[in-house]
């Protein structure tokens, strides 16, 4: 029986010149921008005409590209040489190349049996996760693709998820206080939402939440840590605390800072520019006195054993998001039989 994986992922420019409609994709959106059109498609054309020289200065950081594709790709050559010969994994990026309708015309030529959809997201949320599966449903609709699909809509709580990045945060919680001399206070940092978009009822900051819980309790009771919130653009109000607060306080406190993206699983702008240079040097003005950043879990050997596991159907969940959260992929599938 043959099937096919579907990795989705953000997606990120392949150059310079790039940037612009990358940004306009994203904004275009309706899961990003919820207005009707022709509104959303005015607003995505001024946002990412606005927006794009300070996005193409970020990229110039990275030598004026997004490595994540690069980094998808090692995350699928790794899940295929675990899943073996029935198994064959593609790449569907949302905003940029390849996008899902030219991986739908791959997947036809390779006719498997069964899909299996694989987000890169381990935290469920309406922006991320259910904008790529709508994407994957309309143009497969459109392509005449008509094959038993499996959709995975997330696993913030997947033992090899979690183990991953609690064995990063212990080695570098350890080295930290090798180096520093005193332990330092851990900031899970996640990417950020606008406060409505929880409130009616997406899980992604319940989730985000439970992570964190679940990887302090591997890494011990005694540390210190916060889960807060990074990258906020435009006016809304955005869900709290936000990582840069976090930083500012703890250089008032004097408190050294161990970084750890909890939402991430690849490097790319937030991790490699966000964390690693702007709130760096955010740290270093406020004179926090000690600031590192954990790596993403990238192909670690436990993660991708947990993205197979989710193929295989091996993970068991033991507990859903609470009833509030109806917006829950979980909650929707119930709701819809």
């Amino acid at each position: 029986m043959k099937t096919a994986i579907i990795l989705f992922n953000l997606g990120g420019p392949d150059s310079l010149t790039a940037v612009k409609p990358f940004l306009f994709n994203l904004f275009n959106d309706k899961n990003i921008i919820s207005a009707p059109q022709p509104i959303r498609f005015f607003l995505a054309k001024l946002i990412s005409s606005r927006r794009e020289k300070t996005a193409q200065d970020i990229y110039a950081h990275l030598g004026g590209y997004s490595p994540i594709l690069p980094q998808t790709k090692a995350q699928a050559d790794a899940l295929q040489k675990k899943l073996g010969e029935n198994y064959k994994v593609f790449i569907a990026m949302r905003y940029w190349h390849p996008f899902t309708e030219e991986t739908i015309a791959e997947v036809k030529k390779y006719s498997p049996d069964k899909i299996v959809l694989l987000p890169l997201y381990p935290q469920f949320s309406t922006t991320t996760t259910e904008s790529s599966i709508l994407e994957w449903d309309k143009q497969a609709k459109k392509a005449g693709l008509s094959i038993p699909t499996e959709k995975i809509g997330c696993y913030w709580d997947n033992e090899g998820w979690i183990d991953s990045l609690a064995n990063l945060v212990k080695k570098h919680y350890d080295a930290a206080v090798t180096k520093y001399g005193t332990a330092p206070r851990i900031l899970f940092s996640a990417h950020g939402l606008p406060e409505k978009i929880v409130k009616k009822g997406d899980p992604y900051q319940w989730q985000v939440e439970q992570t964190c819980q679940k990887i302090a309790d591997k890494i011990g009771a005694d540390k210190e840590w916060i889960t807060c919130y990074q990258s906020k653009v435009g006016p809304l109000e955005w869900i709290k605390p936000a990582t840069e607060a976090e930083i500012i306080r703890a250089g008032a406190e004097k408190k050294p800072l161990l970084i750890v993206p909890v939402a991430f699983v690849s490097e790319h702008s937030e991790t490699l520019v966000e964390l690693d240079i702007e709130y760096k040097h955010l740290a270093e003005k406020h004179e926090v006195p000690y600031y590192e950043r954990v790596p993403t879990v990238g192909i670690n050997e436990e993660f991708i054993s947990g993205l197979a596991e989710l193929v295989l159907q091996k993970f068991v969940r033991l507990e859903k998001c609470p009833m509030e959260f109806e917006q829950c992929i979980c909650r929707k599938i119930e709701k819809n039989g």
